[in-house]
């Protein structure tokens, strides 16, 4: 498939991701997000699972739980706490930052060349998204501060593993996925269980709702996005990012009649083109490690092709 293609398929993942604040604050029940990231992950987990039909063997159990937990199980509640602590889209902003953290944990873990084009369009991309999405408020939250930073750093630091490990030999990435949503929702739900209590009365949009979620939101939104990571370099994936607040923000205008001010407009315009700048050239710096033995010795898997330097959460 061309480059083009993967990259517009993958783009889909966090558009998908932007309709979730429309659908939870018009159909879900009201401050319960540790069981909302619940219903999206391990439900949609195991239906890959049962897709797939394929159990992680050897070090991919470690490797699955922990790209779980960074990609999904520490990253949503991380980013749901952010969010209600901190004042009008600062999480967003904090988020929209993740190119930056991308680039240098590449850096460092996949020996990729941290450019100065990635550097200048990761700071537009973090610019135009604090255009369209900050509001002015007053002193912000420390916690909701760190909570916001740690959840890019994990959901950065989750794709970049994924694109250094790969996948085992004869592991696609709907089964690389399932793990993961599996992992990360086992992860949540003990949490979800002590912190809100028990699962809440749900009425027939509710459930529709969370539906969309697991399926379209979660399912298929992750596995293009893990099948992104492996066909693309994870910086171009990363770039995609602020499609998700940009996407969040043309549905608040679209379908709930929120405004959208001239400001706002050239941050989206800005964001936007500092996506298209992050797509310009990465893929062919990346360094893919080469397969050498049957899953669990090396179990490290490159992407399709090798001139394609080919994840949560």
């Amino acid at each position: 498939m061309k480059r083009s293609a993967t990259v517009l398929l993958t783009a889909l993942a966090p558009v998908s991701w932007g309709t979730t604040y429309a659908v939870t604050t018009e159909f879900l029940p009201a401050d319960r997000p540790l069981f909302t990231g619940l219903v999206r992950a391990l439900p949609a987990g195991l239906l890959l699972l049962a897709l797939a039909r394929v159990l992680p063997r050897g070090a991919w159990w470690g490797k699955a739980a922990v790209l779980g937990a960074l990609n999904i199980g520490a990253f949503f509640p991380l980013l749901f706490l952010s969010a209600y602590r901190l004042p009008g889209g600062m999480a967003a902003v904090v988020g929209s930052a993740g190119p930056l953290f991308v680039v240098g944990l590449s850096a460092v873990l996949l020996g990729q060349r941290a450019t100065l084009r990635a550097v200048l369009a990761g700071i537009a991309a973090a610019s135009g998204v604090s255009l369209v999405v900050l509001k002015a408020a007053g002193a912000l939250d420390p916690v909701g501060v760190l909570a916001a930073v740690a959840s890019t750093a994990s959901m950065s630091a989750g794709t970049v593993l994924t694109k250094r490990w790969g996948r085992p030999e004869g592991v696609g990435p709907l089964a690389l996925t399932g793990w993961q949503l599996t992992a990360g929702g086992l992860l949540i739900a003990p949490l979800a269980l002590f912190v809100e209590g028990a699962p809440p009365a749900l009425d027939g949009p509710a459930i529709g709702g969370y539906l969309y979620l697991a399926l379209g939101n979660t399912a298929v939104s992750y596995w293009l996005w893990f099948r992104g990571i492996g066909r693309l370099s994870a910086t171009q994936v990363t770039f995609l990012g602020p499609l998700s607040p940009l996407t969040a923000a043309v549905v608040g205008w679209a379908a709930l009649g929120q405004a959208l001010t001239p400001v706002q407009l050239a941050g989206m315009a800005l964001a936007f083109g500092a996506t298209i700048t992050g797509q310009l050239g990465a893929g062919r710096s990346a360094r893919t490690p080469r397969p050498s033995g049957p899953a669990g010795k090396n179990d490290q898997k490159p992407p399709a092709a090798m001139t394609k330097a080919a994840l949560r959460r």
